[in-house]
């Protein structure tokens, strides 16, 4: 059985609201999913560029906590 492994993108939007897109890594197929709006979507190559331009298109979250 393949591993499991799960990371997480973080915006934040300028009401001051976290989002989050969780990235989940099952073998070679990855996929996303938005904890916000419930998106899923498949990114079988760099699959953290794809939740950003989520996060900034479907809620405006555009500030990285990380870069604070």
């Amino acid at each position: 059985m393949p591993q499991s492994d799960t990371s997480k993108v973080s915006r934040w939007d300028q009401h001051g609201r976290e989002h989050v897109v969780r990235i989940r890594r099952t073998g070679v197929r990855r996929t996303i999913s938005c904890e916000t709006c419930d998106w899923r979507g498949r990114a079988p190559f760099l699959p953290r560029p794809k939740a950003e331009e989520h996060l900034a298109r479907a809620h405006q979250a555009t500030v990285d906590p990380t870069r604070t």
